[in-house]
Parts: C-alpha cells; structure tokens; sequence
C-alpha cells in the first residue's frame, strides 16, 4: 500500500527495510463527537517536530541513533469508516507481517481499534495500556457502535476481561464505570497513574500496546483536542508515564485526538510531538 508523505518527523528518515519502528498517520475523525479537527493532527505533529532537537535529555537518547521510518498518511475514504477501518488494518497487518512496530498518529480515538485487531492476530496475549480522559466502553453512541467513544468497548469485545488497563480516567457514563469497576472487565485507575507502578510489574512478559489519547492532559496546557476535560495530568506526568513504560514489550503504539486548529498558540501541537519522541524511543 502506497502512503502519502509531504512531510517526515524529525530524525525518522531512515528505510523502511532498516527500521524497527514504522511512524504512519491515519487522518480521521468521522465519528468525532464534538469537535472535528483531529484529521489535520499527524502533518501538523510532523512539522511542529522541526522545532525539537533529536536527541531527549529525559531518556538521554537520541532519534539519529535508532532506525525509525516515517511512511506517512495512509490515504483514507472520507465518508465510510468501514472502508477507513479496513485501510487502517491492512496496513498495520503489512507492518505486523514484516516485524516492524508501528506508531500510529490519529485521528480520532477510533482508528486504534483495526492496528489492535491487525496486532492481537501475531501477538494472542496482547495487552493494552489506555490513557485518555474518557472511558471509551459504551456500547453505542447514538446507535452506531463504531465510535471514537466506543473504541475500547469494541476491543474489550475480542479481547476480553484482565487484558486492558486504563489511566487518567475522568469522564464517561455511569453505566461504563459500573461495567469497568463493579463488574471487573476491565482496569480503570481514575484521575491518574498512581497504580501504573503495579501494572507494569504485572504485565512485564506480555506483549503490549499503549494508545494514549492526548485529552488525558488538562486542557490548562493542551487545549486542542475535540473533547478537553478539565483535571488532567500534567506535560511532566505524561514523560513520567512514558519512562515508567521503559523496558516493557511493546509492540506498538498511538497517539491520537489532537485536533490542533483549536489552539492558535500552538502549543498542544508542540506538546503532541514531544509526546511523540519520547514515546517513540522507549519503542
């Protein structure tokens, strides 16, 4: 499958045969519940990453010292996110098939599901790590299921109890936490990562992927996003995250729901692609 690619990450421009790690965008957002914008977040986080240096003073690591490749966006069918979906599984399953990690820039909270369905068919005792503001296990939301407030409930439903564990939760239904907490489907650590500790020593030889949705962060300090909910974590909470996932299995990644057009200053879409670097080198 061809990509379109105008723009590259910093220091991610090695072959796609050398590399380990495969950056892709997938710009959608047509299930997005308030708003829209998270479409035009993957070029956006490429450009503004001209702005870093390469190398983090966090993890005294350095982008030009490891083999990652930047293929691009996939060209997606605007309209019919089931066409959308399938395009997004077709090229994770090419990344999966060729043992490379894919870092996926979204785009709604939604396109995460197809890159966990292409990893759970390589990776059956795949865990997932969730970090967002909101619960995402409806059911439905308006009567579709294929939601970005659904998305974990739809990968709930092929994985299963004991297998995802969620952090920074804040938002959601009444009946989504009764499900999550009373009845024991999934882990939720509500308003922040105070038993990540825990977690992380109980799924160290297990493969795993982390979804991070950005509206974890307060909207204090990251605004763009199509859903702000005020009580997040800080930008320093977020790195102390990211370092805390050091030396686990992780087969692959994403971040989503920047939807940069709603800060002018541009500063969530810097914080976006900082995320990105750090996330990218624990990869």
């Amino acid at each position: 499958m061809e990509l379109f690619n105008k723009y590259c990450f910093i220091g991610c421009d090695k072959t796609f045969q050398e590399s380990n790690v495969v950056i892709f965008g997938a710009p959608f957002d047509g299930t997005c519940s308030y708003r829209p914008g998270s479409r035009f977040a993957p070029n956006k986080i490429r450009i503004d990453s001209y702005g870093l240096e390469t190398y983090s003073p966090y993890l005294d690591r350095d982008l030009e010292d490891h083999k990652i490749h930047d293929a691009g966006d996939i060209d997606l069918i605007f309209g019919n996110k089931y066409a959308v979906l399938d395009s997004i599984k077709e090229y994770a399953s090419h990344l999966v098939s060729n043992n490379k990690k894919p870092l996926m820039i979204g785009g709604e909270h939604l396109v995460t599901l197809p890159v966990v369905e292409a990893m759970v068919e390589k990776h059956k005792d795949l865990v997932i790590l969730h970090f967002d503001a909101h619960t995402d296990l409806r059911g439905d939301y308006m009567g579709e299921e294929l939601s970005h407030a659904t998305v974990i409930k739809q990968i709930w439903n092929f994985l299963g109890d004991n297998r995802i564990f969620q952090f920074g939760i804040r938002s959601g239904l009444k009946d989504e936490f009764y499900w999550a907490e009373k009845e024991g489907h999934t882990f939720i650590n509500k308003f922040g990562y105070d038993k990540l500790g825990e977690v992380v020593q109980k799924i160290k030889d297990k493969p795993v992927y982390v979804t991070i949705d950005l509206d974890i962060l307060d909207p204090s300090i990251f605004p763009g996003t199509g859903t702000p909910e005020p009580g997040g974590i800080s930008f320093q909470d977020m790195l102390n995250i990211i370092k805390m996932l050091d030396g686990l299995n992780i087969v692959g990644a994403d971040v989503v729901e920047l939807a940069p057009d709603y800060d002018p200053t541009g500063v969530s879409t810097a914080v976006a692609s900082k995320i990105m670097r750090e996330l990218m080198l624990v990869l």
